[in-house]
């Protein structure tokens, strides 16, 4: 028994197969630009972002060397000097974010007059490096820093300059903002162009289609060919295979037909010569002759039939009876009974206007033989089902003979003597347009049969 993970992958597996090919493209461009798009633009937000703090840094460390020429010590007052400005006016103003810091081991001290009595904490860095703090009023500095010697100290100078960072931040932020809004426009706007390619791509595929329903419908009898390359191949192979199944079909009525001829010679002429023979004799082989001439229109009916319907044009139910319901209106008058049609609807359907004939007029026809007084023939539509019922007032058949009448293999006609094989028939046109039979008893106390038929066309 297969577990339930394969299982579970055999149905996934069943169910991504029968998703479209514009499915299947939208959802490949879809996972190319939610993978690319994103990935691309994270590493360009990276990329920006290093950029922009190696300059600020490379900025930093430039007024870092400036603060570094421009230090001295006092021998006699033995202290540190920066007599010259640096020319920006941020290293004036208290706590403005801008500092720069001068500090050895002991007590020399030196900063900007922003850092009034603050001092940056100090960390041992024998060249520049740079690194991310928090200022005297918390806001986040950047500091690039370094340790120099400066003659005559033994000790090591550790020289600072700071830089309040938001506006760096705010322009990281501000880019990727914008990059990020840019990616979504594109992705958006390269899943249009996409989904626009995929469509136009398809049109012929959906051209296909289309003329393939109208050959279905009976609309159209070959496929057009006025398709790209590689489907115009495809249309003439389905082409050719319709030609010959046309063909095979119209050899196979032809061939039914001429059958049917060939044969009505032989037994007339035999059912002549019959009346000729003592009556004993006569009667055994007129039997004989009615099987014959029974099995021969049984099996004729059914290789003359049209099939399934799929590739006919649709006719006029109404239009198509209204002859065969007129001559045997004549019949039931000429036996007493009264021929009811009860037209609910007035559909086109999807039959050879023999095949519909033949249904209806052997259900007719074998009501006919049996009724007291009445047959009805309703006719209703439900969708593209076509349903139709006969229903007379004879001794018709009980719940048990209606159930043997349709076991599979019999045929239904065997259950009652002298009705011929009108049902059988009916009921092999049925099976072949895949419609159903079903035989109850009607209100009258007769038969009532039901036929159901999915070839009523939508309008």
């Amino acid at each position: 028994m297969p577990s339930r993970r394969a299982r579970l992958r055999a149905r996934l597996s069943q169910r991504w197969a029968r998703r479209s090919i514009a499915t299947r493209l939208l959802l490949a461009a879809l996972l190319l630009v939610g993978l690319a798009l994103p990935l691309a633009g994270a590493w360009l937000a990276h990329y920006y972002k290093r950029a922009a703090v190696d300059a600020f840094d490379e900025r930093l460390e430039a007024t870092l060397n400036v603060v570094i020429a421009g230090v001295t010590f006092d021998a006699v007052a033995n202290t540190l000097d920066y007599p010259s400005a640096l020319g920006d006016a941020r290293f004036d103003q208290v706590f403005s974010g801008w500092y720069w810091q001068i500090t050895d081991q002991s007590e020399h001290r030196l900063a900007s007059r922003s850092l009034w009595d603050q001092r940056l904490p100090v960390t041992d860095s024998r060249r520049a490096s740079a690194r991310s703090l928090k200022g005297p009023r918390g806001q986040p500095l950047r500091v690039v820093e370094r340790d120099i010697y400066l003659a005559p100290l033994e000790t090591p100078l550790h020289v600072s300059v700071a830089a309040d960072e938001s506006a760096l931040q705010a322009e990281i932020l501000g880019f990727q903002r914008l990059l990020w809004l840019g990616t979504l426009a594109l992705s958006v706007l390269l899943l249009g162009v996409l989904a626009l390619q995929v469509r136009f791509g398809l049109a012929p595929l959906r051209r296909m289609n289309a003329n393939l329903r109208e050959v279905e419908k009976g609309a159209a009898s070959r496929m057009n060919t006025r398709l790209p390359e590689e489907l115009a191949t495809l249309a003439t192979s389905m082409n050719a295979v319709l030609a010959r199944d046309q063909r095979l079909i119209e050899r196979g009525r032809h061939t039914a037909g001429n059958l049917a001829h060939a044969l009505k010679t032989p037994l007339s002429v035999m059912r002549l010569q019959l009346s000729q023979l003592p009556e004993a004799q006569r009667e055994r082989f007129d039997v004989e002759l009615s099987r014959i001439d029974s099995a021969v229109r049984h099996h004729l009916a059914r290789a003359s039939a049209a099939g399934d319907g799929l590739h006919l044009a649709p006719i006029a139910l109404e239009e198509a009876l209204a002859g065969l319901i007129e001559g045997l209106g004549r019949l039931a008058g000429r036996r007493q009974v009264a021929l009811e049609t009860r037209w609910q609807v007035r559909p086109h359907v999807r039959m050879d206007r023999q095949d519909v004939q033949e249904v209806v007029g052997n259900l007719l026809d074998n009501a006919l033989r049996w009724a007291e007084s009445r047959v009805t023939l309703c006719v209703q539509s439900q969708g593209e089902t076509l349903h139709l019922s006969v229903a007379d007032d004879g001794p018709g058949m009980d719940e048990a003979q209606c159930q043997a009448a349709l076991e599979r293999g019999k045929r239904l006609d065997e259950q009652r003597s002298n009705s011929g094989l009108g049902l059988s028939i009916v009921a092999d046109l049925v099976a072949l347009y895949q419609g159903t039979l079903t035989l109850t008893r009607a209100q009258a106390g007769g038969l009532h049969v039901a036929v159901t038929l999915p070839v009523v066309a939508r309008g």
